[in-house]
């Protein structure tokens, strides 16, 4: 999957992700690359940073995951590339930390407004990523994480990637070409392709409790909810305000739609 953390786009894909990778996420792996697109922007112009702000907010207006587009008028990115470094240098910490450190930042980015490429907004997605702080520190100013930035570029030029996200599908033999989809399509569309690898129907696997769902994921919006447990937003919204009376989550303020903070006790 081609990403960049700064693609509101690639956050609208989250609700997909989440239920391919738990009805059908014993057949296939997800590696990310950063496609350093977005991050090449030198978002300096008056002009770009309002027409960003108006792309975000339609493309949180259109997938129900907020993205509040005037972080580019009041608190624009400084240093786009240092987030992708970020993630490189979470990354060498495992595959897992690294997914689970984009996570945090794209949080931060989309629901607080909060600029990505400052050190200290970095420091603290890694400590509630629970990585190794210093080894964290050291390594986002490292050669090794600038290498692994300019191998994912590399890729993205290699495989053509020119828009995201993109995600490619290979299967097994190396030798097959991969399909490349690029863009934002319904779930049934990525069902289908991942049938067409397999040459036969997957076992779907069955949803975990919504609590279960929750616990694992600790903020989640609607609409992921929605996606997910096929509900209604009418019916997410219900579920959660009586959850939130039993103090089971917590609402989380967002521009566009609803996110809701487990609360473990």
């Amino acid at each position: 999957m081609f990403v960049d953390p700064l693609c509101p786009e690639c956050w609208a894909l989250e609700p997909i992700l989440k239920k391919l990778h738990i009805e059908y996420g014993q057949y296939f792996r997800i590696r990310y690359i950063l496609s350093g697109q977005l991050a090449s922007l030198n978002i300096a112009t008056k002009r770009k940073q309002e027409d960003l702000a108006q792309q975000w907010d339609k493309t949180a207006s259109r997938s129900g995951m907020s993205c509040d587009g005037s972080l580019w008028i009041d608190n624009p990115i400084d240093s786009p590339y240092l987030a992708s470094f970020a993630i490189k240098a979470a990354e060498l910490q495992g595959k897992h930390s690294g997914i689970r450190f984009l996570r945090f930042l794209q949080e931060r980015l989309f629901l607080q407004k909060q600029d990505i490429s400052n050190i200290e907004v970095l420091m603290e997605c890694a400590q509630a990523a629970k990585l190794d702080l210093s080894e964290f520190m050291n390594d986002i100013n490292s050669s090794s994480a600038s290498k692994a930035f300019q191998c994912d570029v590399k890729i993205t030029s290699e495989m053509e990637v020119e828009e995201i996200p993109t995600l490619v599908f290979f299967n097994e033999n190396i030798e097959d070409e991969g399909l490349k989809i690029t863009g934002l399509y319904s779930y049934e569309v990525y069902v289908h392709i991942i049938e067409e690898m397999l040459g036969e129907k997957p076992d779907k696997q069955p949803l975990p409790p919504l609590e279960v769902f929750m616990k694992y994921y600790r903020v989640v919006a609607s609409k992921e909810i929605a996606v997910v447990y096929d509900l209604s937003i009418e019916e997410v919204e219900k579920q959660m305000k009586k959850w939130t009376l039993q103090q089971k989550v917590k609402r989380l303020p967002a521009k566009h739609g609803t996110f809701w903070k487990y609360i473990s006790h």
